[in-house]
């Protein structure tokens, strides 16, 4: 009996720019939507100053993750959940052979929520309450 395993990976990290989206067909007929981002994620506990790496992530248009995309932008924090796989590639630099991560994000989850505006200030001082009057029965 053989297992497959569990291919679940959670990451966190800053997004290096704001996400790409284009449209693509489908094998099976028709269009849907994808979008790409970058991640720079942090090796905890890490000795040396700038020790991160980075992680592109594809969000499909029916996941979970396609509605929260509208608040990502570059720099923001989030946390992305999906199917991890590394992507060989050669370097540029010394022609070694090298493994990138690409993550399929089944869902996304904002460090913060985005910021309603800031009410504007009244000018008008608040006054303070008045006193009430006892009666006596």
């Amino acid at each position: 009996m053989s297992s497959r395993g569990l291919n679940l990976c959670t990451l966190a990290g800053h997004v290096a720019a704001d996400p790409q989206v284009r449209s693509i067909e489908r094998k099976t007929g028709g269009h849907t939507q994808v979008a790409n981002l970058t991640i720079y994620v942090d090796r905890i506990p890490s000795r040396k100053e700038s020790d991160s790496f980075t992680v592109d992530i594809t969000v499909w248009e029916d996941s979970a993750a396609w509605r929260k995309l509208a608040y990502v932008k570059k720099g923001s924090l989030i946390i992305a959940s999906g199917a991890i796989d590394a992507s060989p590639y050669l370097s540029k630099a010394d022609s070694q052979p090298r493994a990138g991560l690409q993550l399929k994000a089944n869902d996304l989850f904002l460090d913060s929520s985005p910021k309603a505006e800031e009410p504007i200030a009244t000018t008008t001082p608040v006054q303070a309450p008045r006193a009430m009057a006892t009666a006596e029965f």
